[in-house]
């Protein structure tokens, strides 16, 4: 019995744990239950985490606010959907931010710091039911207050146009915050356009009185933040009166004594384009702390109230928003750079320019389509401006030149064919087509001037050509020189530059009077033919003095001359020989001077002057007495030395040269540069050059002209600009050097490559024209524009990229605010607000007050509150707890102009 009456408990003891398993939970019956329960369970679940757990796992940050995060659940309630968002700080102080920092719409509003919005799923985001509003407000409430949160919740509501929104918040007491915001868009009242009428409007909510509100005092703590905004000109106020002399012959003085005046007419790219101006303008703020006012008085006070009596000063640049971000569309060096590639790449379809000149017997669509060349007057225009005669004063090749900029195989700036170059770039927008015709009447125009023995502009007709340029440039150079030897010819040019005179001063300097033993023997005509007396030297045979010849220059050589003599020389193997061989000109030339100037010279003097390291000293004896010195009266004779192996060889070419060589000086010597067969050769190098190597040419030249011309902008003691333009020169001769090997095929990633380097330069002439738009404005306080720049540049530099052609896709909008302290600088900046002309004023409506030199604020923004100390108890700990303190009561935020008001009120009470 005792066995079936215990298995009969242990049968209901299970059956009591099966009931228990299957309680239900009839507080969650009802859909709206449900819904609270969800409400709470994320609440729960975010309160749980804490802002540095959501940051880790969902949390976005917000584009415009940099501290501020979201994190968002989506729920389902009454066949609708809702997403409730959770905004919170990184920054958990529990103060709330002030004016100096950028601020959510909510936060401004009603002075909250993180907060939960739940809207409706839709095209609207908005409730437009006001029940349906109040019922979801009132479930995230209730769920809020079941975790014991205090964050507040709003709901939008009305159109979304009014950005209106309810709320509320359980502030842990038995106190209770509602809060509410609309906004009129248009026809706003006079009276609300005042302070006055804006302070009636706050002291209504609690003065539940009849009476005249203006006869009563109440003690409100204001504050207000205006907003300048420095003025914008029309077309017509953007024109400068020109005097009336500076007008060219021919033109209409009367239609253009007033030209339109661009803020970068004297930037270094103004000759090419016209840059927009990436500053707007500026934003002034101006601040003022929380004060107390009583009555309506004080309030029409405070509108007559000068911004330079605020607490604080902020200044803020309008920026574009896409100033970081190379979108292909901005008109500078860059965009066309990118055209001059895809030209590149076009060039590789044919043989020879003219077969790009006609558009019929191209086979391809892309050159039909996108050919056009300018009509000739502005051929004409191009070519005139190319070959326009240039001063020596203004052919300065070193102008705006970087340090690093001959990293870059191209041409000097100011040379004739980096000018033709960045013609190229505009003319005909930059199309293979519109190239190959101005490159054809190019050659032209420099033939014309070979052929009249006319001095070609921009390119020097002397000197040594630069083997760290292009080929195109060194063989203008070489034709430059040719020219001027012709001219010379033509001329008759005398090449001996000897006198008496000054063989006379060689004397006087070495003290050796006339009767000396080294004179005898030597006749005035054969010292003609020299340069002077070579140091202490004299010859061996007959102990003359020995004299430096005058010899001819050697020719000039450029870059593929110099590479076919060292083909040469690799094919005949012994370099020495070939050396001797290959140099027979010029060293026959320079022996017959020797001669001339030296008669009675041996082989062995001509080697102790022109390569003394073949000559070998005795080492037992001082040097001077081994070139034959007079000392004290008398010479150590003979010197003792000897020539060196490889010049005392039998088979020795310069020996067998100094044997054939006659003693001619240079005047009757052949001249070492043809000028005409050389002239003649780089006008077929120019004419006959093929596509591809003139575009090679013209891309690498382009970069660097494009560069060195924003090189010379203007921009201040801006460090981090000058560190930026020489990385630029670097990356764009590392990207180049592509182009630069005859033996290197322009491929697809070469052409990438060069895309790239355009996103790169893109983004560089940006900030250079940020650099100098800033400085200019602040020319008086520059370190105004280091701040301002600084401050962008640390907030563009990591949205610049190289990667890729479409730019960064952040679109956040620059927010750094400079404080102005100082009382120079604020009359820097006043003096931008410039007194409106008698064409602006009569389209303005003052209608606010607080004006800054004639201008009205664009936005006036004022918070009214009032505070008061409250008693009252709550429960905790099994007994009740009294206490006394102050709390905002009324709060009220008012945004807006004479045409658009936005107010939020926050109240709080006990419910």
């Amino acid at each position: 019995m005792a066995s079936k009456s215990n298995s009969k408990s242990i049968i209901d003891e299970d059956e009591e744990e099966e009931e228990f398993e299957h309680f239900d939970d009839f507080t969650l019956a009802s859909s709206w239950e449900r819904f609270i329960s969800e409400l709470e369970a994320v609440c729960r679940q975010w309160l749980a985490n804490g802002p540095k757990n959501l940051l880790v796992k969902e949390a976005v940050q917000m584009d415009l606010f940099k501290d501020l995060y979201k994190v968002k659940s989506e729920f389902k309630y009454a066949m609708k959907s809702y997403c409730m968002e959770y905004y919170f700080e990184t920054n958990n102080d529990g103060k709330v931010a002030d004016w100096n920092q950028i601020l959510h719409d909510l936060q401004l509003s009603f002075g909250v710091k993180d907060f939960l919005v739940i809207a409706p799923q839709s095209a609207s985001g908005v409730v437009l039911d006001a029940p349906e509003a109040s019922k979801l407000l009132s479930a995230v409430s209730i769920a809020l207050t079941n975790c014991s949160c205090l964050w507040p919740a709003f709901v939008p509501v009305h159109d979304p146009s009014r950005k209106a929104y309810i709320g509320i918040q359980n502030m842990g007491t038995v106190f209770t915050k509602r809060f509410e915001g609309d906004r009129i868009g248009s026809q706003v009242p006079i009276k609300l356009m005042h302070l006055e009428g804006l302070y009636e409007l706050f002291i209504s909510k609690f003065a539940y009185t009849t009476v005249d509100l203006s006869m009563h005092q109440f003690k409100v703590q204001f504050k207000m933040k205006l907003t300048y905004r420095t003025p914008s000109y029309d077309d017509e106020d953007e024109v400068q009166e020109v005097d009336a002399d500076i007008t060219a012959p021919g033109e209409n003085r009367e239609s253009e004594t007033r030209i339109k005046m661009q803020w970068d007419d004297d930037c270094p790219w103004s000759e090419w384009y016209s840059a927009e101006d990436p500053v707007k303008g500026f934003e002034l703020l101006a601040i003022w702390s929380e004060v107390t006012v009583e009555s309506s008085a004080d309030m029409a006070e405070w509108e007559n109230a000068s911004p330079l009596e605020a607490d604080k000063w902020f200044l803020y640049p309008i920026l574009p928003k896409n100033l970081g971000i190379s979108d292909g569309n901005t008109i500078g060096f860059a965009s066309q750079l990118r055209l001059l590639i895809k030209a590149l790449e076009m060039s590789l379809e044919a043989q020879f320019v003219e077969d790009f000149v006609s558009v019929e017997k191209s086979d391809s669509e892309n050159l039909k389509s996108s050919a056009v060349i300018p009509p000739p007057t502005v051929l004409d225009r191009v070519l005139k401006d190319l070959f326009h005669e240039v001063t020596e004063v203004q052919l300065d090749f070193s102008l705006g030149e970087h340090k690093s900029s001959r990293a870059i195989k191209g041409a000097p700036l100011e040379s004739l064919f980096a000018q033709f170059c960045l013609h190229a770039l505009w003319f005909g927008n930059c199309n293979i087509r519109a190239i190959a015709v101005l490159w054809i009447e190019f050659v032209r125009e420099v033939r014309w001037c070979w052929e009249e023995s006319q001095p070609l502009p921009r390119v020097p007709s002397c000197g040594t050509i630069d083997l760290s340029t292009c080929l195109i440039y060194q063989k203008l150079h070489m034709l430059a020189i040719c020219i001027d030897k012709k001219r010379q010819q033509n001329n008759g040019h005398d090449f001996d530059r000897n006198d008496d005179s000054a063989t006379a001063r060689v004397q006087e300097d070495l003290q050796i009077p006339n009767n000396s033993s080294a004179f005898r023997g030597v006749s005035i005509d054969d010292r003609k033919c020299s340069a002077g007396v070579a140091g202490s030297m004299m010859l061996l045979k007959s102990q003359r003095i020995l004299y430096a010849p005058i010899t001819q220059d050697p020719p000039p050589m450029t870059e593929d001359m110099h590479e076919e003599r060292l083909q040469a020389a690799e094919a005949l193997g012994d370099s020495f020989s070939f050396s001797a061989q290959l140099e027979k000109d010029i060293l026959a030339s320079d022996m017959s001077a020797f001669k001339a100037a030296n008669p009675g010279a041996v082989f062995e003097d001509f080697i102790r002057w022109h390569s003394p390291k073949d000559w070998e000293n005795d080492d037992s004896l001082d040097v001077e007495v081994s070139q034959g010195t007079e000392r004290e009266g008398k010479v150590e004779w003979p010197p003792r030395g000897k020539l060196s192996e490889r010049m005392s060889d039998n088979g020795n070419s310069w020996r067998k040269i100094w044997n054939e060589a006659l003693p001619l000086p240079i005047s009757e010597q052949k001249p070492l540069l043809d000028p005409n067969r050389e002239g003649e050769k780089v006008l077929h190098y120019l004419e006959t050059l093929r596509p591809r190597q003139l575009l090679e040419q013209m891309v690498c030249t382009a970069f660097r002209a494009a560069a060195d011309t924003l090189n010379q902008t203007s921009f201040g003691d801006l460090k981090q600009m000058t560190t930026k333009i020489g990385q630029l020169y670097i990356t764009m001769a590392s990207m180049l050097k592509y182009l630069q090997s005859h033996k290197t095929t322009v491929d697809s990633d070469v052409i990438e490559d060069l895309k790239r380097l355009c996103v790169t330069f893109e983004h560089i002439e940006k900030l250079i024209s940020l650099a100098a738009s800033f400085h200019r404005k602040f020319l008086q306080s520059p370190h105004l524009a280091q701040s301002f720049f600084s401050d962008y540049y640390d907030y563009y530099l990591p949205k610049m990229g190289t990667g890729s052609t479409h730019g960064d896709t952040d679109t956040r909008e620059f927010d750094k605010k400079q404080q102005i302290r100082s009382h120079e600088d604020w009359k820097v900046i006043t003096s931008m607000f410039t007194q409106p002309t008698p064409n602006q004023s009569w389209r303005k409506v003052l209608s606010m007050g607080n004006f800054l030199n004639g201008h009205e604020p664009i936005l006036r923004e004022i918070i009214f509150s009032k505070r008061d100390r409250v008693s009252g108890s709550y429960y905790a700990a099994s007994n009740t707890k009294l206490y006394r303190q102050e709390i905002e009561t009324y709060r009220m935020y008012v945004c807006g102009t004479s045409n658009d008001l936005r107010v939020a009120l926050a109240v709080a009470s006990c419910d």
